[in-house]
């Protein structure tokens, strides 16, 4: 008996020698960590104390929980861990485990080692392909450092509880959530990019996207009726409509699949995707280089032509009877770099040096 892993093609894939995350992330993912690695030595403080506690028990957990991959178990989903992390061109592979739950998942763990667990629903109901994705996203999160700047929002999140005593401090509170939001949802846009170029085949994306979805069964699931379901999400339905979604996402972590799919498939189509396949990316070695402005500006381009091609009514009656909404996001991100630009300034100042976490 043959598998459809066995009759499909063997793919070849474009090593990415030397590839920066800044290949991958989302503008306004990258506007954000740029910003927070202004920090200088906060996120090392953040490392050493979490990573001395938290980190181990979480490993020890899976340790004791779970199975390690590795070439003896589970030799499948070993073999497409090391084919995407070299594609990705990562020498040093974070430890993996296999947890019990029948729903297609995985996430990254840990600050100082991060490591990556995926369930058991997703080796069985993902093809070889498809698990190649999901496991470039875990890497691309690891290699971004998300988990490190993730970590650094909840504690700026604990920090702001202890205001909710004052009237203000709850509303201060709730927008300092929201941000985080924001961005961690962007965040799962950039690692899906990491997915499509671990794996380099842009159907094995979506037909992941389409199983989180609904299901492991793709046989009687229409591609092209997914992408119209996620075309109709983007613009389709009124304003009332447009409330509903803003009150489904304002407090979700993860974008709906259909809304990934969507940009997804917007990332390929503007070239972006086939240039990195060509060689034209940056790369690791020149991560110094890059600019916080430039990075800052460009997340607030990306908030502005996101506002302008919107097919979501509520935002063509902005468009139409509030003009200058658009430019509020790149003032916002203007505000947010000037505070990054003058803590790093001042914990120059202190003496308080470090390295950020590397792109």
């Amino acid at each position: 008996m043959t598998t459809d892993d066995e009759n499909r093609p063997v793919r070849r894939r474009v090593t990415l020698t030397g590839i920066s995350s800044r290949a991958w992330e989302h503008p306004a993912d990258r506007g954000a960590l740029s910003a927070l690695r202004e920090l200088r030595g906060f996120d090392d403080v953040v490392k050493t104390f979490f990573g001395m506690w938290n980190e181990r028990g979480f490993r020890l957990s899976y340790l004791a929980g779970s199975i390690r991959v590795d070439h003896r178990q589970y030799p499948r989903v070993y073999q497409r861990y090391t084919e995407a992390a070299s594609t990705l061109d990562i020498a040093e592979l974070p430890e993996l485990y296999v947890t019990q739950s029948p729903i297609i998942n995985g996430q990254a763990i840990g600050l100082d080692k991060p490591f990556i667990v995926i369930t058991t629903g997703a080796v069985e109901k993902l093809d070889d392909d498809e698990l190649r994705a999901v496991l470039g996203h875990e890497l691309g999160h690891v290699r971004s450092g998300h988990a490190v700047y993730k970590t650094i929002m909840m504690i700026l999140t604990s920090w702001a509880a202890n205001l909710s005593w004052i009237p203000i401090g709850a509303i201060a509170l709730r927008a300092i959530i929201a941000a985080m939001l924001e961005w961690w949802r962007k965040a799962e846009l950039s690692a899906d990019r990491a997915g499509l170029l671990a794996g380099q085949d842009p159907a094995a994306s979506l037909r992941l996207l389409m199983k989180l979805a609904g299901g492991g069964d793709l046989s009687q699931i229409d591609t092209t009726a997914f992408l119209e379901q996620a075309a109709e999400y983007e613009g389709g339905g009124d304003l009332r409509d447009s409330i509903h979604k803003i009150g489904m996402t304002a407090w979700s972590t993860h974008p709906f699949p259909v809304a990934r799919a969507a940009e997804l498939r917007k990332w390929v189509d503007s070239g972006a995707y086939a240039q990195i396949l060509e060689g034209d990316y940056p790369r690791r070695d020149s991560d110094g280089d890059a600019s916080v402005t430039e990075d800052v500006k460009a997340a607030a381009k990306s908030y502005r032509e996101d506002f302008a091609n919107s097919q979501d009514p509520l935002v063509g009656l902005v468009r139409r009877f509030g003009g200058g909404a658009a430019d509020m996001a790149g003032s916002a991100a203007g505000r947010a770099m000037n505070w990054a630009n003058d803590a790093a300034r001042r914990g120059r100042r202190d003496g308080n040096g470090g390295e950020g976490e590397p792109g």
